[in-house]
């Protein structure tokens, strides 16, 4: 029998699937403008390197000379006071909050090519506010929402990994746009361009531009971690064979290929590198205790990281004695993830679905820690056989990505595959005096 909270959830998330159940096309999904406008960048998109609840960073890739004028003018709106079909118009149809402020734009090479990196970052907004904004004059105007200052009403994001550019991807995406999440995480192996194709990472940016928008024409932010489809090579190297994905992302990942990015002193997304140009152990496992530690009593940890310790497809042993996937993760970051009680892992790289049994020593345990996802966005493998999958709640050979929402001392969890179809749910509890009560 589902707890009342979680029966709200599932009736409330699965309305929001039945109202979207038509396929969205392209041209039917809520535009920023009326295509008159001459500068429009086919990649912009946006993402957080500080605080998401009072920040906001503007990207886009192209040639220098575009446009003349790329300073960002953006301004808060106020659509409250709006009827719905005003509000659901985009920025035509609501109201400024405050005259409207500039930020210059920097620009840095975009490997392998004559392209920029052109970047805004905006500061000093107002937590839980939606603003509009353009580049110089010839810009639609798009919109965005910064992050509540505090988790009083429900707070919703996705979270998949493993994409790439092809039509599942697609369809994962517009999935993820409908259910109007406030961010999305995508825990690595985001193009496939395997640190040399700029121009499969520039088709990546181009589909996520297109079709990652709310229904009121809302840009969904995009945070991300490194996978091995990032990097030449994969694993065991440096942050500068992993070009594209630190050209993008280097505002959060500054120092290091892992950080941590906190929403206020409500969320904290602490993000791994599972190999790929840093050790799992040593300097990271070693930051990741004091992250855990100075983290304990927030109330809502996430963790994600590419390469899994509890795999679906790939094996836990490895040959000639050597460990399995994920047996690096098992040996310095599982004890961190226990000892600190993180609620929630979220996992990638086997391309299928799976949620484990709450584990703690390996074993299932009530106080233990739920791995979500092995990243099928985009991609498919076959799953281990059952016997194989002792540690497994859950597992699915499907193109899926999640719905997670934090209600209160709670989170949900609800994995859905490219239709809509809802395949698991799942919740985890608030953690009290270092521990934590999770289950499936």
């Amino acid at each position: 029998m589902f707890p009342a909270s979680r029966r709200v959830f599932l009736g409330s998330s699965l309305a929001g699937l039945a109202a979207s159940s038509t396929p969205i096309l392209a041209a039917d999904r809520p535009t920023p403008s009326d295509r008159k406008h001459p500068f429009q960048p086919d990649t912009l998109f946006l993402t957080w390197f500080h605080d998401p609840t009072t920040t906001m960073a503007v990207q886009w890739v192209g040639a220098l000379n575009e446009t003349a004028d790329t300073t960002i003018s953006y301004q808060a709106i106020d659509t409250r006071k709006l009827p719905a079909s005003a509000a659901a118009s985009g920025p035509a149809g609501a109201q400024a909050a405050e005259p409207w402020k500039t930020q210059a734009t920097t620009t840095k090479p975009y490997p392998l090519t004559d392209l920029k990196v052109f970047r805004a970052e905006l500061t000093g907004l107002t937590p839980g506010t939606d603003y509009q904004f353009r580049i110089g004059k010839e810009s639609p105007t798009y919109r965005f929402r910064t992050m509540p200052a505090k988790a009083t009403n429900a707070i919703s994001f996705i979270s998949g990994g493993d994409c790439g550019t092809n039509a599942h991807t697609i369809a994962n995406n517009i999935q993820a746009a409908r259910q109007d999440p406030l961010f999305a995480l995508i825990g690595g192996d985001l193009a496939y361009e395997n640190g040399r194709s700029s121009s499969t990472h520039l088709k990546f940016l181009r589909n996520y531009a297109q079709h990652m928008i709310g229904r009121d024409g809302r840009l969904i932010p995009l945070v991300a971690c490194l996978g091995n489809h990032e990097v030449i090579g994969g694993y065991g190297t440096d942050r500068l064979r992993a070009p594209f994905f630190f050209a993008l992302f280097d505002g959060l990942y500054r120092d290091t290929s892992y950080t941590a990015l906190d929403f206020g002193n409500y969320l904290s997304l602490v993000l791994l590198d599972s190999g790929h140009t840093t050790p799992i152990g040593g300097e990271q496992a070693s930051w990741l205790d004091q992250t855990l530690k100075a983290r304990r009593d927030h109330p809502h940890v996430i963790v994600a990281n590419h390469v899994p310790a509890y795999p679906s497809a790939r094996s836990m042993v490895g040959s000639n004695g050597k460990g399995g996937t994920g047996a690096e993760n098992r040996k310095h970051w599982v004890p961190l993830f226990e000892q600190y009680r993180v609620p929630v892992v979220l996992e990638h790289h086997d391309h299928t679905f799976k949620r484990t049994k709450t584990l703690l020593g390996g074993m299932e345990h009530t106080n233990g820690v739920l791995y979500l996802g092995d990243g099928s966005w985009g991609q498919l493998r076959a799953l281990q056989p059952p016997e194989k999958l002792t540690v497994m709640a859950a597992t699915s050979q499907d193109y899926h990505l999640t719905l997670h929402r934090i209600q209160g001392e709670e989170r949900f969890h609800l994995a859905m595959d490219e239709q809509g179809r809802v395949m698991d749910l799942s919740h985890s509890g608030q953690r009290k005096n270092g521990s934590v009560r999770a289950g499936g």
